[in-house]
């Protein structure tokens, strides 16, 4: 049976989890690039940060996106929500504090589900920055869909 999940469930989906795929528009197509972010429930954000690319030129024409989060064990036992939202690039000090956040979230997230210590962003994210400070950014939430399968 498939099921509407509620508000509560939806958000908790978003909560529990740090890997995302994010969709955007470029060039009048879709893409769909997986993420790791982090959910801040008190401000209803999504914290992210990438290289300069491909993406981040893509949001900053369009800056309506929308992201997939999935808990899949199997065909029949499945949640999965949709995050729909505009994109709003940080700089600066602002930018800084965003991305501290988004580390300690994603950090203790970690430990708590996976039960292993991380000391750096990096044993988490696939770009290791050295010399460039990567793009920090918001999702602005508008919208959470979201639904469920059980057998």
């Amino acid at each position: 049976m498939i099921k509407v999940l509620n508000p509560a469930e939806r958000q908790k989906i978003l909560a529990e989890n740090y890997i995302g795929h994010l969709a955007y528009i470029y060039q009048n197509r879709p893409f769909i690039a997986p993420i790791t972010y982090y959910f801040d429930k008190e401000r209803n954000i999504i914290i992210g940060y990438s290289a300069e690319g491909h993406k981040i030129k893509a949001m900053r024409k369009v800056n309506n996106v929308a992201m997939e989060v999935a808990e899949i064990d199997s065909v029949n036992h499945w949640n999965t929500i949709v995050v729909h939202g505009e994109y709003e690039e940080l700089e600066g000090s602002t930018a800084k504090a965003y991305l501290h956040d988004f580390s300690l979230g994603v950090k203790d997230l970690i430990i708590r589900k996976e039960q292993r210590k991380l000391d750096f962003i990096n044993e988490f994210s696939s770009k290791i920055y050295k010399d460039d400070f990567p793009v920090i950014f918001l999702i602005r939430i508008d919208e959470i869909t979201g639904r469920m399968r059980r057998s």
